[in-house]
Order: C-alpha cells, then structure tokens, then sequence
C-alpha cells in the first residue's frame, strides 16, 4: 500500500457486486478516498457505504468500527488494534505504562503492522492532510476511556491530544529521525520515562 493516504482513488460504481471479496475492495476503496477528502473524524460510515454503493449494515459485516475499517485502508490488522485497546485493561494506577508499552510493541515489532504504520507515518510527515489523519485516529484510540473518566470536555480533548502527540514523538525519534540516544534506548527504559507522563493525562489526580 502506498504511504502517502490520500491519493487519489475513483469511486466505483454503483450497482450489484461480483462478490463478497469484490464487495469488500469497493468499500476499502471508498473509504480510502473518503479519509483523504474529509479526514477521519468527519469521514462516516453511510458515506462510505454510499460511496461503495453497499448499505451500511454490510460495512459493518465486514468492519465492526471505522476505527477498523482505516486499519483495514492501511493494512493493519484487527489483532494490532485489540492490543492497543488491551492497554486499557488493568489497574488504572500503571494504566500510561501499559499504554506507552503497547503503542512501542505495536509501532516497533517485526510484524507487517509495524513495516504499515511506519510507512503511515512516513507519508504523513510530508503530507499535512495525512498528518491531521493519523493524529485523529490515535486520539481516538484514547478518546473513549479519557471519556469514561468523565473528564471536562475541554480538558479531555487536550489530554488526549496531547497524549498522542507524545506517542507520535517518540516514534518519530525513534524510528524515523533515529535520534542516537532514544533509537538505542530499550524499550521498558522508553516505558519508564514516557509513562509517568501518560498517566498523568489520562488519569488526571482530582482537583483540590
């Protein structure tokens, strides 16, 4: 798959479909020129349904979230994205750690997620509209818990920006730039610096 998301891709046409795997591609194609013109906060489901030509209920048979169906566009796997959300699982006091862990052995494995998301990144470094992409779709991968927290709206949405963006940071340091000191630091060592941090923005201490 090409790195850089938002090229161009021609809708298919409308109408009844060879088959299931026919199906599915329409809809992957759909939703790759939908992400890229309206981003994926904006972008919905219906619209890429309608864009495949298919109903929504059947993007759904195929993809049970958007968040997985812009995995599928960027070739990732649903077991990546149960790992990240796996992080949540746990005592909430360690829960930065276990976030900073699984985003690391995500983005850092030898696995063809990790060669995926590299190449995302890659081609959002150089593409603002793919930039403002990937950064929406890691904060939605913490958006919800932060929610759960019942955290102020305001406040929420910028610890989880500012949460991804530190994710996003260390990657770029790591594995793109090949910043000396942190390309050849372990990962637990990254975990216990970057943690703490994380904790700090999802589980806020109260207010006195």
């Amino acid at each position: 798959m090409p790195a850089d998301i938002t090229a161009s891709a021609s809708r298919p046409p409308r109408g009844r479909r060879p088959g299931r795997n026919a199906t599915r591609q329409a809809v992957l194609d759909a939703a790759r020129a939908r992400f890229a013109s309206d981003g994926f906060k904006a972008a919905t489901i219906r619209r890429i349904a309608a864009d495949a030509g298919v109903d929504a209920a059947l993007v759904m048979q195929f993809f049970r979230s958007k968040d997985e169906l812009f995995a599928a566009v960027m070739s990732i796997s649903p077991e990546a994205l149960a790992r990240f959300a796996d992080a949540f699982d746990g005592p909430e006091e360690s829960l930065g750690q276990r976030v900073v862990r699984a985003h690391l052995n995500v983005w850092e494995s030898d696995s063809k997620d990790a060669a995926a998301l590299l190449a995302m990144l890659r081609g959002a470094l150089a593409n603002e509209q793919a930039t403002a992409q990937l950064r929406e779709f890691i904060e939605s991968r913490l958006t919800e818990e932060t929610n759960r927290r019942a955290l102020d709206d305001h406040d929420s949405a910028v610890r989880v920006a500012l949460a991804a963006s530190m994710l996003i940071g260390v990657v770029v340091g790591r594995r793109v730039v090949e910043v000396p000191l942190l390309a050849g630091e372990d990962t637990e060592s990254i975990v216990e610096r970057v943690g703490p941090a994380l904790q700090e923005l999802l589980v806020p201490r109260p207010r006195p």
